[in-house]
């Protein structure tokens, strides 16, 4: 049985409610099985609402706090088993607390300030497992969680300043857990951990993470997400630096 998600009408006028019924919608979504949707969803879920873009590619949803925070979702059309469009592009505000309230009804049964992407300034790319175990030996009651990457040690750290006192976690560059490791240069900047908590989200259904900074020390997370069925989804998140951290 398949679970109609996303129906939406042109703007048609009346008399023409005697054509056939897919002819009306400007796009149709449905899938078998909700729980591959309501993941991806339930991941970028930190405010209300969010705005769903449409393409023949599928589904790109964004979730923004001010502009400290925004994250991506990207849905491919190939996920769901009828996905039709029929305009180019079409963009459109969906409350999304509703939506993954009607997505848990069905989840149980079978019936997703600008990072500049091409100023990157440096990109690692790690297994998911290792970096969950560094959240989980750092202080999390730190305010912020410094990140430095650099082409020389320590190369790629995190760093927490907590009740407990000060916390790193390093990782070699050519650590297993570490699949991609270029650092152009030295940066060391510091972001609001109640801005990075949500993604926690994403990174529990991940298998790999793309960690990027462009030159101004904007932050990347991108994770690589594997459904039920083994089809891959991408969430992203975009968090501006706290505060550029002088060099000792």
């Amino acid at each position: 049985m398949l679970l109609q998600v996303f129906a939406l009408l042109g703007s048609m006028p009346l008399s023409t409610q005697s054509q056939s019924e897919s002819d009306e919608y400007i796009l149709v979504a449905s899938l078998d099985n909700a729980r591959n949707l309501s993941n991806i969803l339930k991941a970028i879920s930190f405010k209300d609402h969010a705005i769903f873009n449409a393409t023949q590619n599928g589904l790109k949803v964004t979730v923004e706090d001010s502009k400290c925070l925004q994250a991506n979702a990207f849905i491919q059309a190939d996920i769901f088993q009828e996905f039709t469009i029929r305009q180019d592009v079409i963009g459109f505000q969906v409350n999304l607390t509703v939506l993954l309230d009607c997505l848990t009804i069905f989840g149980g049964s079978t019936v997703p300030g600008k990072y500049h992407s091409t100023n990157v300034t440096n990109k690692v790319i790690l297994q998911s497992d290792s970096l969950k175990e560094a959240f989980s030996e750092l202080d999390m009651t730190s305010e912020v969680l410094q990140l430095t990457m650099s082409p020389s040690h320590p190369y790629f750290r995190l760093s927490t300043f907590g009740n407990s006192g000060n916390a790193h976690y390093d990782y070699p560059k050519d650590s297993d857990m570490m699949e991609l490791f270029q650092c152009t240069k030295t940066q060391k900047n510091r972001y609001k951990m109640s801005l990075l908590k949500p993604s926690t989200k994403a990174l529990g259904l991940s298998c790999k993470v793309s960690v990027r900074t462009d030159s101004r020390g904007f932050l990347s997370l991108q994770y690589l997400v594997r459904n039920d069925d083994g089809q891959i989804c991408f969430v992203e998140y975009y968090c501006c630096p706290d505060e550029e951290v002088d060099e000792e």
